[in-house]
């Protein structure tokens, strides 16, 4: 974590510090209460470090006398993503930095002193609903985790992996973490010879990636809308003067006639939709509408660039 020299000098730079670690410290507390409440007791293996822990926890239960309920998750994810970042720093460069190694800990401190206080035998009573257990747990860790993307900070574990293999195949990340994610949940079928289990935990890691772009990408509930209307006067008046809201004109050309075409290019809210497109109803039956969802609208009359961007 960079601090500047110039935000240092009136006090700036470390309140932006003190929320980053703020943030990674309710984020990892958030996440470690999802692994301990509805993960770990069912034995579903979400990917990852802690997947990896969850399955050497349960596989080494009476085999240490140090550890008789099984080697700790925490200590485990924190050996193996200790290793990670060092391999990682080795081959990638010093990318991982002070917040990275912050969460990882952290994460595993919380979830060792959790299940202490909370214990692993079926706390919630969902032995028998592992479906409901899966959906909470993914919710929980997926709010966590974008808590923490909110300090600017990594998770690390199956996100190092995932970069050192696309430094040598050249395949996007985004795919690879998919892949690896999944490669670690079928471990739980491989430990505990439950067909069922790595398909509660591939839907995990389905419902916490969707968790993490809702909260960090807004719920999606702007449309984008792209009109070409030979009376696209008329609609651009309905737009601004009846619904308050504003566009851009794309010049465009009918690809059959070569005709030059004015295309409408706006953003407008669900609700809105309907109404607009009542609108050129009435003025051009014949408009061509494409309605497109818009994950996240930045700029005015939306969430302002700088209040995305800053720490």
């Amino acid at each position: 974590m960079t601090i500047d020299i110039d935000k240092i000098a009136n006090g700036k730079g470390w309140r932006d510090a003190l929320k980053s670690i703020i943030y990674i410290l309710v984020g990892t507390f958030v996440m470690s209460l999802g692994f301990v409440l509805f993960i770990n007791p069912y034995k579903i293996v979400p990917g990852g470090v802690y997947g990896i822990s969850i399955v050497i926890h349960h596989t080494t239960k009476g085999m240490f006398s140090i550890f008789p309920d099984g080697t700790p998750i925490g200590l485990v994810s924190a050996c193996l993503d200790t290793i990670l970042t060092i391999i990682g720093t080795k081959i990638l460069g010093p990318r991982f930095g002070f917040k990275t190694v912050l969460g990882f800990l952290s994460t595993a401190t919380f979830m060792d002193i959790l299940t202490i206080f909370i214990g692993e035998n079926d706390p919630l009573g969902l032995q028998n609903d592992l479906l409901l257990a899966s959906v909470f747990g993914a919710t929980i860790i997926g709010i966590g985790l974008a808590i923490v993307f909110k300090s600017k900070a990594t998770s690390g574990g199956s996100d190092i992996i995932a970069a050192i293999i696309a430094k040598y195949t050249h395949l996007p990340i985004g795919h690879l973490l998919i892949y690896v994610d999944s490669a670690i949940a079928l471990l739980g079928l491989i430990a505990f010879s439950d067909w069922k289990i790595p398909l509660y935990s591939w839907l995990v890691i389905f419902i916490t990636g969707k968790v993490v772009d809702m909260i960090l990408e807004g719920a999606g509930h702007e449309k984008m809308l792209l009109i070409i209307s030979d009376k696209h006067a008329e609609i651009r008046e309905r737009l601004l003067n009846d619904m308050g809201r504003g566009g851009t004109y794309l010049n465009g050309e009918g690809m059959f006639s070569g005709d030059a075409k004015k295309v409408i290019y706006t953003i407008v809210d669900r609700r809105e939709v309907l109404i607009l497109e009542e609108h050129i109803g009435r003025i051009d039956p014949n408009a061509f509408v494409a309605v497109i969802d818009a994950n996240e609208i930045l700029g005015e009359g939306f969430k302002s660039l700088s209040e995305k961007t800053k720490d």
